[in-house]
């Protein structure tokens, strides 16, 4: 009797914890309906200017209180729209990254309000060695020939190389527009997004020079007002920040005039008596007698 009253509560809990279970579970998902709602994102990477297929649309939940700003709820409105950036992979569709309604796709539909596309042609150097790539900023530099009138002797001093555009948006290198690469790419063509001004600038400035793209940070927004270099003032800055040549050969060196001395007097020592020569005699002859001894002169 006691087993069974055992095995009866046993199986009773059981239930009861099973059932507690789906009851939770329950709970759990009506809240996530009501606090979460379904938001369009990118299936797959979309490139910048490409046309949305419903192919490339999937719809997720998404917490409403951190819900984007401009996200859209239903597929049907986003097909055949064209995006103004690039889109990664479960990345919400937003408005602002939509290029406006009935906008045809490609480059066209990336371009701001008031702006035009120009291309201009560069090579390995003109292009900041392949670095000047989509979305980046570039200054546009000439490299031309200064008005006649000037004192200089030939066309070579007449050279300036002048910034005349800063700040230009780069919307495609070659035939690509897609801004997610950071590899540099070597073409032979750039397309720069400016104003209808910039534009006739740009032109201008090609037929009358050279141009070169000088990369700069998207960050600096400070304009640089030159006044374009010369070859005079190429020069004279040269000779200015040339170090001052040493002579080859050393010049001889001039001691300073030595600063004289005073002296103490230097006394002579006395001079050593000379003994005089003994007169002259006649011839002298010793003789010895046996034990004395005498000198005889003639």
């Amino acid at each position: 009797m006691k087993n069974t009253r055992s095995i009866v509560m046993l199986v009773v809990a059981v239930l009861a914890g099973l059932a507690a279970v789906l009851i939770a579970a329950r709970w759990i998902r009506e809240q996530s309906r009501v606090s979460a709602d379904r938001v369009a994102v990118a299936m797959m990477d979309v490139q910048l200017g490409s046309r949305i297929t419903p192919e490339m649309i999937m719809m997720i939940d998404w917490p409403m209180g951190t819900m984007p700003s401009g996200a859209h709820k239903d597929p049907g409105k986003l097909a055949g729209r064209v995006v103004r950036t690039s889109l990664t992979r479960g990345e919400p569709i937003l408005e602002g990254k939509l290029a406006p309604e009935g906008t045809q796709g490609g480059l066209s539909a990336v371009l701001s309000a008031g702006k035009r596309a120009i291309t201009v042609r560069v090579n390995d150097v003109v292009g900041v060695a392949g670095y000047a790539l989509p979305g980046n900023y570039v200054d546009i530099m000439v490299n031309t020939q200064e008005a006649q009138g000037s004192q200089r002797t030939n066309d070579k001093d007449l050279s300036i190389s002048k910034i005349v555009l800063e700040q230009i948006l780069v919307l495609a290198v070659g035939q690509e527009a897609g801004r997610d690469e950071t590899k540099p790419r070597v073409v032979n063509a750039v397309t720069l997004e400016v104003t209808p001004e910039q534009a006739e600038k740009i032109d201008l400035a090609r037929s009358v020079g050279n141009l070169s793209l000088v990369l700069r940070n998207p960050i600096d927004q400070t304009p640089s007002a030159t006044r374009g270099v010369t070859k005079e003032i190429l020069l004279a800055s040269m000779e200015t920040s040339a170090p001052v040549a040493t002579p080859t050969a050393s010049a001889p060196v001039v001691a300073p005039p030595a600063k004289p001395v005073a002296r103490s007097p230097v006394r002579k020592p006395a001079a050593a008596p000379v003994a005089k020569a003994p007169a002259r005699q006649g011839d002298c002859v010793e003789v010895i007698r046996g034990t004395s001894k005498s000198v005889e002169c003639f």
